[in-house]
C-alpha cells in the first residue's frame, strides 16, 4: 500500500513539473510576443525616379530625356540636356556616349554619392542637382576688383584686338594662370598665333559697363548677364573664345561651341589651371584658386 502511495505522489510531482515547463518562457524562440518582438521597421519607398532600374531601360530613358527633358534656368525654359554630353562626361568620370548602359551606370554611381536613389536615369530632379553641382563649384566671392589687382593684358591676348585698354584688365593672378593655360592648349591642340581659339573675348567689367551691356541686350536674363553679382566684377571671369558666334545663348551657337576641339580641351584641362566652367555659357570659365 505505501508502495502505491509513494508512485502516485511521484506521478503527480513529474506532472507538476511538466505542466510548469510548458508555460514558462523558452528562450528567443519560445518568449511570448508582448515581451520581446521588435517593433515593425518601415520599408523604404522608392519612387519611380530614384527606383534601380535595369541599365537598358535607363540607358533608353537617357536617351529619350537628352533631347527633351523640360527645365527652367535663369528665366528661361531649356529643352534637353544634349549641350552639356562633355561637361557630364567628364563629371561622371565616364567615355562613354548617354544612351549606352556604362553611361546609365555612371549616372547611378553619382546619384548614389548624392544621395538621389540609383535609377542610372538623368531625370528632371537628378539634372537640376547635377547644375547645382556645377554652380557649386563657380567661384564664390563677387567682390569687386580693386586698381592694385588687376593687369592691362596686351591686345594679341585678345579677340578683338583693338579693345579699348580699360577693358582689357585682368585679375593679376587670374592672368598668370591664363598664360600656363594657353601655353597647353596651344601645345596639345597645335594652334597658330593667328588662330582665335582660347583668345579673351571678356575679361573684368565694370558695374557702369555690365549696366550698359545689359541695356543693350534686355532680353538676355540673369542666366547671361548678371545684374548685381556678375563674376566678372572680379576679374577672375574669362569669356574665352571657343567657335560659333562668341557670346550667343542661342542653342544652335552653343550646339557649335561645345564640339569644338577648343572647348573640349577646356573641359578636361582646365581645372588643373584653377579654371572651372559656367556651365550654360561654353565661353564662360573662373578662376577659383
Amino acid at each position: 500500500m505505501k508502495s502505491r502511495i509513494h508512485l502516485l505522489v511521484i506521478i503527480s510531482a513529474f506532472a507538476a513539473v511538466a505542466s510548469v515547463v510548458a508555460f514558462a518562457p523558452r528562450g528567443s524562440r519560445g518568449q511570448t510576443r508582448t515581451s520581446s518582438r521588435k517593433p515593425p521597421v518601415k520599408s523604404t519607398v522608392l519612387t519611380e525616379a530614384t527606383k534601380p532600374q535595369s541599365a537598358s531601360a535607363a540607358a533608353a530613358q537617357n536617351q529619350l530625356l537628352r533631347n527633351e527633358l523640360t527645365w527652367t534656368f535663369g528665366g528661361k525654359q531649356q529643352r534637353g540636356w544634349y549641350l552639356y554630353d562633355e561637361l557630364l562626361a567628364q563629371t561622371l568620370d565616364t567615355d562613354h556616349a548617354p544612351a549606352t548602359d556604362d553611361f546609365a551606370e555612371a549616372v547611378s554611381k553619382w546619384q548614389k554619392r548624392r544621395g538621389l536613389g540609383n535609377s542610372g536615369v538623368l531625370d528632371q530632379n537628378s539634372w537640376m542637382a547635377m547644375v547645382s553641382q556645377w554652380q557649386g563649384n563657380r567661384l564664390k566671392n563677387r567682390a569687386s576688383a580693386t586698381p592694385d589687382q588687376l593687369v592691362t593684358a596686351p591686345p594679341s591676348d585678345f579677340y578683338d584686338p583693338s579693345r579699348a585698354a580699360e577693358l582689357r584688365q585682368v585679375e593679376r593672378a587670374t592672368y598668370d594662370a591664363y598664360l600656363k593655360m594657353i601655353a597647353a592648349a596651344t601645345a596639345d591642340l597645335k594652334l597658330s598665333a593667328n588662330q582665335k581659339y582660347l583668345k579673351i573675348i571678356s575679361a573684368f567689367r565694370s558695374r557702369e559697363y555690365q549696366d550698359m551691356l545689359r541695356s543693350k541686350s534686355p532680353n538676355a536674363g540673369s542666366a547671361g548677364l548678371a545684374v548685381n553679382n556678375s563674376p566678372h566684377f572680379t576679374g577672375r571671369a574669362l569669356d574665352l573664345y571657343v567657335g560659333g558666334d562668341p557670346v550667343d545663348t542661342k542653342d544652335a551657337n552653343r550646339a557649335i561651341q561645345v564640339n569644338t576641339p577648343a572647348y573640349k580641351w577646356l573641359v578636361r584641362n582646365a581645372e588643373r589651371f584653377g579654371f572651372r566652367p559656367y556651365f550654360y555659357e561654353p565661353w564662360h570659365w573662373e578662376y577659383v584658386k
